[in-house]
């Protein structure tokens, strides 16, 4: 089989190794990919978003499957593009896909589905959303309702600082286009909880459910991020609560995209804020494997992903577990660049040694070998250094260790990814 992969994170490079793991006989391609995908598939270069490239490869190359890690190409309708001219693709269709790419849009389908979400309303002019701002107790969240990296949400303790952040995003332009049009939301309490599922529209795999760190510093600080690790299983998704997710969020989700002419193929990722009464209330949907989560997530997962994504594709699936469980621990670490989230800086030479464990994995993601072939930092969010265990501690102390025998120039990470597990677990 013949497997081409779309994107050049950190996800995808996960992507490839399960994928390589699976299937080690397959052609595998990463368009374009990075150095670390290129120890295991054959980079082309290529702009995921680019409709016409991307077909043209997938033509000239024979591609059997194609998977599209980014949430850009599918909002874009790539995966529309690839399904008429008759190939293999997992990816939900463009219309699928804003659930994503508006957060307005999936609002509306929460309300006419039932679907457990924070009250809001959506603006796209300034003085409008001011009042609301101006009649509402804080916290409150603002977010963009277009893509914006991860970094479109902002939880603000403050009215006046709800009101800073509206003027910043419907008069400043701050986040572009993608913050034209906002939500302006209640702010939840309780714990974050990732919950991305396979789904043929129909059916529902849940993949073991994930714990992102979506701020920048330890003890959950400063600003938003496009995440800073996270961890794999986590104890507060317990199988009743997995099923309610499944009822109460999933099942309606999908059957409202369906009765809207946009039956939903792929991965469909649910990010919830669990409250103490075990309400898991939708933040919001991503129409895409996460990142981090993914590097933290399939390195746990029995093998057999293709045959779940191959089988998807060809409107063939059935699967034979609700759940897909997790066969051990991992914990994510990301090491960003200097600058970031705000201006990544690159350039710095990446010192990376080859010999940081059987149960460590380095994901690359933004990275760049120049002519000498030396490894430096191209991007904001450049290496997710993994570590696996039996329990999620061990993991993260094996994750931290490798990420303290890496180096570059202004390196940033957390020391503390997974801290609400291995706290939970000391209290057992």
């Amino acid at each position: 089989m013949i497997i081409r992969v779309g994107g050049g994170g950190g996800r995808e490079h996960a992507l490839v190794g399960a994928l390589r793991r699976d299937f080690p006989a397959a052609t595998l391609f990463a368009a374009p990919g990075n150095p670390g995908t290129a120890h295991l598939a054959t980079n082309l270069p290529a702009d995921p978003a680019n409709a016409d490239d991307v077909a043209r490869m997938v033509r000239d190359q024979r591609i059997d499957l194609t998977v599209i890690g980014p949430e850009a190409p599918l909002a874009a309708g790539l995966a529309d593009r690839l399904r008429t001219a008759g190939r293999l693709v997992f990816g939900p269709t463009r219309a699928a896909a804003r659930i994503e790419a508006s957060k307005a849009f999936a609002k509306e389908l929460m309300a006419r589905a039932g679907v457990p979400t924070a009250r809001s309303c959506t603006f796209t002019a300034v003085g409008p959303a001011l009042d609301f701002v101006t009649g509402h107790a804080a916290p409150l969240v603002v977010k963009a309702s277009g893509l914006a990296a991860g970094k479109g949400a902002v939880v603000c303790a403050t009215r006046d600082e709800a009101a800073a952040t509206v003027r910043a995003m419907l008069t400043d332009g701050a986040l572009g286009e993608a913050g034209r049009e906002i939500v302006i939301e209640d702010a939840l309490e309780g714990e974050e909880l990732s919950v991305l599922a396979l789904t043929d529209g129909e059916h529902v795999a849940i993949l073991p459910p994930a714990q992102d760190h979506k701020r920048l510093g330890e003890g959950d600080t400063g600003p938003n991020t496009g995440g800073m690790g996270a961890y794999c299983p986590v104890s507060l998704a317990t199988p009743v609560l997995l099923e309610r997710v499944r009822r109460d969020v999933l099942a309606p989700t999908l059957a409202a995209l369906a009765e809207a002419g946009a039956r939903y193929q792929g991965v469909l990722y649910a990010g919830l804020m669990v409250a103490a009464d075990g309400t898991p209330n939708v933040l919001e949907f991503n129409c895409r494997f996460g990142d981090p989560e993914t590097q933290a997530i399939l390195p746990v997962l029995a093998p057999g992903i293709l045959n779940h994504l191959v089988a998807i594709a060809e409107d063939r699936w059935r699967p034979d577990a609700a759940t897909l469980p997790a066969r051990g621990a991992a914990v994510t670490t990301v090491l960003a660049a200097a600058g970031y989230p705000d201006r990544p800086e690159s350039g710095a030479e990446i010192a990376l040694p080859d010999d940081l464990g059987p149960d460590v994995l380095v994901f690359q993601a933004g990275t760049a070998r120049d002519p000498g072939g030396t490894l430096r930092v191209a991007g904001g969010r450049v290496l997710s250094v993994t570590g696996l265990g039996g329990t999620v501690g061990q993991a993260a102390e094996r994750s931290r260790a490798a990420c303290a025998r890496v180096r570059f120039q202004g390196m940033q990470y957390r020391r503390d990814i997974a801290w609400r597990e291995i706290d939970r677990a000391g209290a057992a």
